[in-house]
């Protein structure tokens, strides 16, 4: 679907599943698709939920809008589409960059979060060597294309031993990368730049607000010591290392992954 969204921004999203089932969002990371969803949508939408995947802004489908997109913007894209779909409140989920929007659209539009779902991302704001990095690496995107990067970093997305011992999974996260326009990624990365601290959004989470903080036991961005960290300050969360995985596990273990998701879902 393509709705449109007052800002002017367009959204591309599956919609899968049964309207007015329980509905999970679940945002993806950078620089990636929704379809990097697909084994998570087909196993809940057997166990009867409802699953919204859209494209970022700037990502897969959806096209760049502007040289930087905040935060902000990012989340009130989620909030308009949520809200165009007639739902109103979601079990939101998100990858790396987007576990980061999530909390962002908790922080900015509460009442539609029902439950977070936070895969190998980081709530503490970037460092002031960090924002140079991103700087500097959204410069090189637009230089060099995708690419150089991809080749760079696919073992840092990956296990080493799954971009191997994976080949099909490491040529579908590299195809997605490759594809992914670097306007839109040089945006993000000089939005997610800036993004705020957003460890007073964990630690003020509800007691009917759960979390759930997933984590591949050989992440390399955000270590299982982070995802130990998030949940000391989350009141309510609940942790799930994925054995064999990298930055991904919902790509690299999916059966893993989506059991400890629908644990999760099943007990809210």
């Amino acid at each position: 679907m393509n709705p449109q969204f007052g800002n002017g921004a367009a959204a591309f999203c599956d919609d899968f599943g049964t309207r007015g089932a329980e509905a999970v969002l679940l945002v993806h990371g950078h620089p990636f698709n929704r379809s990097m969803w697909a084994p998570q949508a087909a196993a809940l939408t057997a166990a009867g939920y409802r699953v919204i995947a859209p494209d970022l802004r700037g990502y897969g489908e959806n096209p760049a809008v502007g040289e930087k997109t905040p935060f902000a913007d990012f989340a009130d894209d989620l909030a308009a589409l949520l809200r165009r779909l007639g739902i109103e409140q979601a079990v939101v989920g998100g990858v790396s960059m987007g576990g980061q929007i999530a909390l962002e659209l908790r922080l900015r539009h509460p009442g539609l979060v029902r439950a977070l779902v936070l895969s190998d991302t980081s709530p503490v704001p970037e460092s002031e060597d960090g924002r140079k990095s991103r700087r500097e690496l959204a410069e090189r995107l637009l230089a060099e294309g995708m690419c150089p990067y991809t080749e760079e970093v696919i073992d840092k997305m990956l296990a080493p031993y799954n971009v191997t011992g994976q080949p099909e999974t490491a040529a579908r996260v590299s195809a997605m990368m490759r594809a992914t326009d670097p306007r839109g990624a040089a945006a993000a990365l000089r939005g997610r730049a800036e993004r705020p601290d957003y460890r007073p959004v964990l630690a003020a989470l509800p007691e009917d607000v759960p979390c759930l903080v997933l984590v591949g036991a050989d992440d390399v961005y955000t270590p299982v010591a982070e995802a130990e960290a998030m949940c000391r300050l989350a009141p309510h969360a609940r942790l799930a290392v994925i054995e064999g995985a990298g930055h991904l596990p919902g790509v690299e273990q999916p059966e893993a992954f989506n059991r400890a998701l629908l644990e999760f879902l099943t007990d809210l």
